[in-house]
């Protein structure tokens, strides 16, 4: 009797640190943060009057965040399908 060799779940450093997750995030926070700053306070930037540092901060920190999430919950659904399929291939070899 065959047994399935699994990996153990990746942690949530892997899945967030891993597989180029965190450029990707920061290029996304880079473009959005910029878009979404421009939107909310570029009249006030043009203007001469600069909005708080940390709702700035806050505006490129939250593209980051979402991304990192959509990715690391991506990945590990990708983990477990490909973990159900090897337990489908498992049993239809019996």
């Amino acid at each position: 009797m065959e047994t399935l060799i699994t990996q153990s779940e990746p942690s949530i450093p892997e899945l967030l640190f891993g597989g180029g997750t965190p450029r990707k995030a920061a290029m996304t926070a880079l473009v959005v943060g910029t878009v979404l700053t421009g939107i909310n306070h570029g009249d006030a930037i043009l203007a001469g009057d600069y909005p708080p540092v940390v709702k700035v901060i806050l505006t490129y920190c939250v593209p980051y965040c979402v991304t990192s999430w959509g990715a690391a919950t991506g990945k590990l659904a990708q983990y477990r399908d490909n973990q159900a399929r090897a337990v489908l291939r498992q049993e239809r070899r019996k």
